[in-house]
């Protein structure tokens, strides 16, 4: 998994509405990069409702959010246009972005063992550095995790 003093991965994904967002986009901000398991779940909207209900607190200090899932364009567009987030949700059907930051793994549920995201969010500066890793997500508190 990505730590913290590594450089933001380089990667290009579609945005709810088909649109390319690359990693290069953010040169020179500060980014949040937050990955859920699954769009329209009950943790997933948790965390991101309460992102984007302090969105205006994270925007102050300068950051810029991204929300990484595996689910396709069309269930992140329905997950977005049905909350109204102010921020960008990408599809990495093919999880190679979520392996380049190495929260795609082995996970267990219900006795049954399977790969997939690992809930986990990622702090960088304006240099594309990683300042913080965060792996135990309060969903319905992330933001003030973020904002500490």
């Amino acid at each position: 998994m990505l730590k913290i003093g590594d450089t933001l991965p380089t990667f290009q994904l579609d945005n709810q509405d088909g649109n390319l967002v690359k990693s290069s986009d953010f040169k020179g901000k500060k980014l949040v990069v937050f990955f859920y398991p699954k769009a329209n779940t009950p943790g997933c909207t948790a965390e991101a409702c309460n992102l984007n209900e302090n969105i205006e607190y994270l925007t102050k200090q300068g950051f810029t959010i991204l929300g990484i899932s595996a689910d396709p364009v069309k269930n992140q567009k329905k997950f977005h246009d049905k909350f109204g987030f102010k921020y960008d949700l990408l599809a990495d059907e093919n999880h190679e972005v979520c392996e380049k930051f190495g929260v795609w793994q082995l996970k267990k549920f219900m006795g049954k063992e399977f790969m997939g995201i690992v809930r986990t969010t990622f702090l960088f500066d304006e240099n594309s550095v990683c300042t913080e890793v965060i792996e135990k997500v309060e969903t319905k508190n992330h933001a003030a995790q973020i904002l500490k």
